[in-house]
């Protein structure tokens, strides 16, 4: 039997919540939404007012993944959606309508789905004008985090030189993304600007940074991936769990944390670190929820 909860009013099926969805540490379905239900608070403002791209699991990591973008079959009436403009959901056709997860009751809905969360550098309200950007640096074994350290640092300086304040988190697999607060700007900008900073990078940190995904180049160098700033891009959330092995998660991370790394197990954070965390630092990416900490583009 189904057990059924009450969230904010809301009447919510949870199910499967004893089965194992990370085989390699026996964490259970009941564990994703006990983790969620305790990053909510920072989850949700970083969720708030943009449309959820669903990564969804059911069967773990290893198992069948389903990339959504469209509202789920049997979304509940009282879960917001909005209409996002086709060319700012994806390439082709009429206007998507996609899940606005604003509250608890929505965040435990779609948590039951086992997923990751997605976001657009973009909110509901002012589809394709960014409020952040992004820059995810993924590195090409055997280069680790530690070589995403390096190049994350020298970024930091190049933005802080544009008056851009940088901050970091994991990706919750192998990389980091940096994220500044920018004043709204249409993501074609955004993306011209990160694409520039990507072809200094790895002018200036020859032998490390790359601008380009070529196969070929990638060994030994971290690829400064710029495209997540288009429109139609998404970005793994702040605080959301990754279908990987563990329960990982893309975890904010402090500036001394990236300067101080020296292996990958240092920033390498799972579900169960994440309440220390948070009571240690509070949310680390609030600054860019503060309109005062966004920076305009030179």
């Amino acid at each position: 039997m189904t057990p059924i909860t009450e969230v904010e009013g809301r009447r919510i099926a949870l199910s499967n919540l004893d089965k194992v969805l990370y085989p390699a540490s026996g964490f259970t379905k009941g564990e994703v939404l006990h983790y969620y239900a305790v990053a909510a608070g920072s989850l949700l403002s970083h969720l708030y007012n943009r449309p959820v791209s669903f990564l969804r699991f059911p069967d773990g990591p290893d198992g069948q993944r389903f990339f959504a973008k469209n509202v789920p079959p049997g979304t509940p009436s009282w879960v917001r959606t909005a209409e996002v403009p086709r060319r700012h959901g994806s390439r082709t056709g009429g206007p998507l309508r996609q899940v606005l997860v604003q509250d608890m009751a929505s965040l435990m809905w779609s948590a039951n789905l086992v997923t990751e969360y997605h976001t657009p550098q973009w909110q509901t309200d002012r589809p394709g004008v960014a409020d952040r950007l992004v820059l995810d640096l993924d590195p090409g074994p055997p280069a680790t985090v530690v070589e995403c350290c390096r190049v994350a640092l020298w970024l930091r300086e190049r933005l802080a030189a544009d008056a851009l304040r940088a901050y970091a988190k994991t990706s919750g697999s192998k990389g980091l993304h940096l994220l500044v607060p920018l004043e709204p700007t249409p993501s074609e900008k955004v993306s011209a600007y990160a694409k520039e900073l990507a072809v200094e990078a790895e002018r200036e940190l020859a032998g490390l940074a790359l601008h380009r995904m070529t196969r070929s180049l990638r060994p030994g160098k971290v690829f400064v991936d710029h495209s997540q700033n288009a429109a139609a891009k998404t970005t793994a959330t702040p605080y959301t769990l990754r279908a990987r092995p563990e329960p990982t998660v893309s975890a904010p991370v402090t500036w001394d944390e990236v300067e101080s790394c020296t292996a990958p197990s240092e920033l390498s954070f799972l579900a169960g670190d994440m309440g220390a965390r948070l009571a240690r630092h509070g949310d680390l990416l609030a600054p860019l929820l503060n309109p005062n900490r966004a920076g305009r583009l030179p």
